[in-house]
C-alpha cells in the first residue's frame, strides 16, 4: 500500500455506515495486513477497558472471567474495535510500535517504542488474536493482538521512571485530573462522586491543590473501605458514604458535608448509571458540573437540570485536554503516597 494516505481522522477504515467517523461507526476495518502511510501499527500488550464498560460486561457475565473474555472477543469480532454496545465506551491500550507509516516519520516514533493510546478503543481498529489474562479487579485485559492509530490519534510514550502498569492506570483516566486543573479555582467548594476510584482520587488530589486554604473538597464513596483509604490519603477535607443513584438522600448528605451550601464544581467519576441528578442537584446556580463517567445519560442530565431549574454549566467528559498526560503522571511523581496506593491497586 505504498504512497496511500487515509483520512487523518480514520474515516477510510469505516465499513458501516458510510460517511461517519470511526467512533460512531458500527463496524471498522481491522485488517492489519494493510497499513496506510499515515497510520501507526501497534502490537498491543494490554487493554484497559473503560470502567463503565467493564462493569457492564462483568455484570452481564455474572463475574465469570471466561464469559467476560468471550464477550470482549465477540464485540471486537463484530465491530473491529472494542466499543461496548451498551455503554458506547471503550478504554485504551498499551503496546509496542510495530510500524510507523511513511507520512508520520517525523513523529519521533520508531518500532519497539512502548506507547499508551490516549484515544478511545471505541474508535481504534483492533484485532485480538488471543486473550492471555483478565485482571477483573483493575479492568485490564492482557492480549496478543494489534491496533491502528490514525494520524490524528493521540498517544504517549511510556515514561521510564514508572512501571508500565502504573502509567497505564493513570493515563487511562488522564482527562479527569487535567480538567480539574482547569476548572477548579482557589476558594472553590468541590464535590467528587466516585472519589474512591482511579479518576476520583486523581481529581481529588488535583482539586485539593487548586482550592487552596479557603476552599473545600468533599469526596463521595459507596464502600466503607474507600472512605478509609481516602481519609488515610488525605485526598479530601471530608468523605461521605452515600448512594449516588438516590438523588434526594444524596443531596442531603452532600449539603450537610458543606455546611448546607451548594458546590461550585461537581465531578462525576462513578461507573454506574442513574447518577445524573445527584451530580446536578448539589451544584450552585452558574456552577460547573463535569461528567467524566461514561455511564452518564446526557439526555437525562440535560432534561434533569431543566426539570429542577438548575442553571449550571455541564461539561461532557472529554478524555482529552491539553497536557493531560503530563499533568496526570506528574501527580503520581509529586505524591509518593498516592503513587504507592496506585502501585498496590493497579499494577
Amino acid at each position: 500500500m505504498a504512497d496511500r494516505l487515509g483520512c487523518k481522522y480514520g474515516s477510510h477504515r469505516v465499513l458501516e455506515p458510510s460517511g461517519v467517523l470511526p467512533q460512531p461507526a458500527l463496524r471498522v476495518d481491522n485488517d492489519m495486513s494493510k497499513v496506510y502511510d499515515n497510520e501507526i501499527l501497534v502490537d498491543v500488550i494490554a487493554l484497559n477497558i473503560d470502567s463503565a464498560s467493564f462493569t457492564q460486561i462483568e455484570e452481564e457475565a455474572g463475574g465469570d472471567a471466561d464469559k467476560i473474555g468471550a464477550r470482549i472477543l465477540e464485540i471486537v469480532g463484530q465491530r473491529g474495535k472494542m466499543q461496548n454496545p451498551v455503554t458506547g465506551s471503550g478504554g485504551m491500550f498499551i503496546g509496542k510500535v510495530a510500524r510507523v507509516g511513511a507520512a508520520l516519520q517525523n513523529r519521533g516514533l520508531k518500532p519497539g517504542d512502548k506507547i499508551a493510546s490516549l484515544v478511545s478503543l471505541s474508535l481504534t481498529p483492533l484485532k485480538i488474536e488471543k486473550i492471555l489474562k483478565i485482571h477483573m479487579e483493575i479492568d485490564r485485559v492482557e492480549i496478543q493482538g494489534q491496533a491502528i492509530l490514525f494520524e490524528s490519534g493521540l498517544y504517549a510514550k511510556l515514561p521510564e521512571d514508572m512501571d508500565e502498569g502504573l502509567a497505564l492506570a493513570a493515563l487511562d483516566v488522564a482527562g479527569a485530573p487535567a480538567q480539574a486543573a482547569k476548572l477548579v479555582k482557589p476558594g472553590d467548594s468541590v464535590l467528587i462522586l466516585g472519589a474512591g476510584g482511579k479518576s476520583g482520587m486523581l481529581v481529588a488530589y488535583e482539586a485539593m491543590k487548586r482550592v487552596g486554604p479557603t476552599g473545600r473538597v468533599v469526596g463521595n464513596v459507596y464502600l466503607e473501605e474507600d472512605q478509609t483509604v481516602l481519609a488515610e490519603q488525605g485526598l479530601c477535607h471530608q468523605v461521605i458514604r452515600a448512594d449516588a443513584t438516590k438523588a434526594v438522600p444524596f443531596l442531603n448528605a452532600a449539603l450537610e458535608a458543606n455546611g448546607g451550601r451548594e458546590y461550585d464544581v461537581v465531578f462525576n467519576c462513578v461507573n454506574v448509571p442513574n447518577t445524573e441528578l445527584s451530580t446536578i442537584l448539589p451544584t450552585r446556580d452558574l456552577g460547573i458540573v463535569y461528567f467524566f463517567s461514561m455511564a452518564t445519560n446526557f439526555a437525562k442530565a440535560a432534561l434533569g437540570a431543566e426539570g429542577v431549574g438548575k442553571d449550571v454549566t455541564m461539561v461532557v467528559g472529554n478524555g482529552y485536554t491539553k497536557d493531560h498526560a503530563e499533568i496526570t503522571l506528574w501527580e503520581l511523581r509529586e505524591n509518593p503516597k498516592l503513587r504507592r496506593l496506585f502501585e498496590e491497586r493497579y499494577v
